[in-house]
């Protein structure tokens, strides 16, 4: 059984450092210490001391993940490796964070795939293949993907990326239209067919806006 012979408030955050038996031994949270009624000159044995990091790493894990879910939706797969990359967190602080999110409702993949390709084609429309596999990667499973790709057109999402082009695209000639413009549709995942034809497209629509 060791004896708490200091506790010092870290400089910064919300913790303190335990010595034990004259040397540094631990770091936990204040309100866990506040909590756990430690003090100098209080015994600490192995079992408790065990509890002590196991439950500072359990809300440790559930307060980065708040935080993380507070920037933005994220998958379940994806929020998990980010705690798990983060202060090193343990697997068993992971899942209890995990869980927690889960039934305060913060983690739904369906919703978040929904999410995300919302935003993709707000911002930086693609195909839908490309979609598929940026999905996948976050770890959304097949039939969740489905539902939020469902309706998802690569023509109208390629023609609506190809507008974004078109002003740095004009007065070109059409070859250098033509390369340029399926240089980008194909980044953005779109098939030869659906951008050839995405190219007609736009290279008509701007001769027609040309003065006669």
């Amino acid at each position: 059984m060791a004896v708490i012979t200091a506790i010092e408030k870290q400089k910064r955050g919300r913790r303190a450092n335990v010595h034990l038996d004259g040397e540094y031994a631990l770091s936990l949270r204040l309100d866990l210490i506040t909590m756990a009624h430690l003090a100098v000159g209080s015994d600490l044995g192995d079992a408790q001391r065990n509890e002590l990091e196991a439950e500072d790493q359990r809300l440790g894990a559930i307060e980065t993940a708040l935080r993380l879910l507070a920037v933005g939706p994220r998958s379940e797969r994806e929020l998990q490796e980010r705690l798990r990359r983060r202060r090193g967190f343990k697997d068993e602080a992971v899942q209890a964070a995990m869980q927690r999110m889960r039934e305060l409702g913060y983690l739904n993949d369906g919703a978040f795939a929904r999410f995300w390709v919302e935003s993709r084609q707000a911002g930086t429309p693609r195909s839908r293949r490309a979609l598929a596999f940026e999905l996948s990667r976050k770890g959304v499973d097949r039939e969740e993907m489905d539902e939020a790709l469902d309706g998802v057109s690569d023509a109208d999402a390629a023609y609506d990326a190809a507008q974004r082009r078109l002003r740095v695209l004009r007065g070109v000639d059409r070859q250098t239209f033509e390369r340029r413009l399926g240089s980008f549709l194909n980044s953005r995942g779109f098939g030869d067919g659906v951008a050839r034809a995405t190219i007609q497209r736009c290279w008509a629509e701007l001769q027609a806006d040309e003065p006669s």
